[in-house]
């Protein structure tokens, strides 16, 4: 497996975990639960953002990687 699919794959895993915590925040019926969700939901964003422009620099520097 290449770099680029690992970081790919990676990609995927934190989108999928962010859609899991978006859920648990808005179903909590606790409410420190609810702002604890929220707020690793927004640390998960960040971290997408950040790897998602790690993936833009993997298929600029190998382009045929780009797309997969």
């Amino acid at each position: 497996m290449t770099v680029a699919s690992q970081v790919k794959q990676t990609l995927a895993s934190l989108k999928s975990m962010h859609a899991s915590f978006q859920s648990l925040a808005l179903t909590s019926i606790d409410e420190d639960a609810k702002r604890t969700f929220h707020e690793v939901m927004l640390t998960t964003e960040e971290i997408i953002t950040d790897v998602k422009a790690r993936v833009g620099e993997l298929e600029y520097e190998e382009p045929q990687y780009k797309g997969f």
